[in-house]
């Protein structure tokens, strides 16, 4: 049993605790996790297989959207446990063949991982049997500067991803980090954010008489206050 749970913390990371390392082939020549990405934000995220019809229109939709998660200091890496050629040939085929919805001749230029033997996806968690032993789930990852896993999604083989979900926490996550506050239900950016609750019972008193500027108190543990929507956004 101990050997299991042993098995079970290496496997399945948690939030907060420190990516796995690892260094693996990708689309975009080897890659040395965490070194070569230093003092970024990293969406690690798995798919099941190439050629697949829910992966295609996911990968458009990440390399559509590259720029926009480079903005915020995010890079993006794929993996399946599908062999480099097949990438390569998947990507060409998706490049040259492939329009879905207001997208088409879309190249991806972020790297994708070869994991035929499953050392990343294991060590990720990504395998899960219940769903499939050959198949990475649709896992995501998201890992700060600090090589710290701050929320993790995953979805099963039949469900595409919500991308505006995936920026949004994101932004959330990074918003968090430097304004020291937390956000609401369906919060988008610009919106107003949750301070953090008083630590003291003269903190509570001062918050609910309306001593503290710039802050909407429902009440003595629920306050909340505006953020400059340009900031979240740059």
């Amino acid at each position: 049993m101990e050997e299991l749970t042993n098995t079970m913390e290496n496997t399945m990371p948690r939030i907060g605790d420190t990516a796995p390392s690892f260094v693996a082939q990708s689309t975009q020549g080897e890659i040395n996790f965490p070194d070569d990405f230093d003092g970024k934000w990293v969406i690690l995220f798995s798919h099941p297989a190439d050629f697949t019809p829910v992966c295609t229109s996911e990968f458009m939709t990440f390399a559509k959207r590259q720029k926009e998660f480079e903005k915020h200091n995010c890079q993006l890496i794929g993996l399946s446990v599908d062999g480099l050629y097949s990438h390569i040939a998947w990507l060409r085929t998706i490049k040259e063949k492939i329009k879905f919805r207001d997208m088409e001749n879309i190249e991806v230029k972020f790297p994708l991982i070869e994991d035929i033997t499953m050392n990343v996806a294991n060590k990720f968690g990504m395998i899960q049997p219940n769903e499939s032993d050959t198949k990475a789930v649709r896992a995501v990852f998201f890992i700060d500067p600090n090589v710290k896993i701050r929320a993790i999604i995953y979805y099963p083989l039949s469900l595409g991803r919500n991308f505006n979900e995936l920026m949004r926490v994101l932004i959330a996550l990074q918003t968090a980090d430097k304004y020291q506050i937390a956000t609401p239900a369906d919060w988008q950016p610009g919106e107003k954010v949750i301070v953090p609750p008083p630590g003291s019972c003269g903190v509570a008193t001062d918050r609910m008489e309306g001593k503290e500027n710039n802050m909407e108190c429902l009440d003595w543990f629920f306050c909340m206050k505006e953020l400059p929507k340009e900031e979240m956004l740059d």
